[in-house]
């Protein structure tokens, strides 16, 4: 479990780098039309909004996972019908 736990922050550390090091060749390198269409208007704020969108979308997917079990269990007992 300790190694699942080492390679899985690993692998999400080596990701944020990349993601850090990917956003910041595009700002240093692209116009600043094509610039803003990649990152949007708002450049500074791209990893909150990202983060904020994944956040929400997770909740939204977990709200209806658990009603659509509340539903199948819950009113009937956890007998399948």
């Amino acid at each position: 479990m300790v190694k699942r736990i080492f390679w899985v922050s690993l692998g999400f550390a080596m990701g944020v780098v990349a993601v850090s090091k990917a956003e910041a060749y595009v700002r240093a390198n692209t116009p600043d039309k094509a610039r803003q269409f990649v990152l949007g208007p708002d450049e500074d704020h791209v990893a909150v909004r990202t983060l904020r969108g994944l956040l929400g979308e997770f909740n939204e997917t977990r709200r209806s996972r658990e009603s659509e079990l509340n539903e199948r269990y819950a009113h009937h007992g956890g007998r399948r019908d």
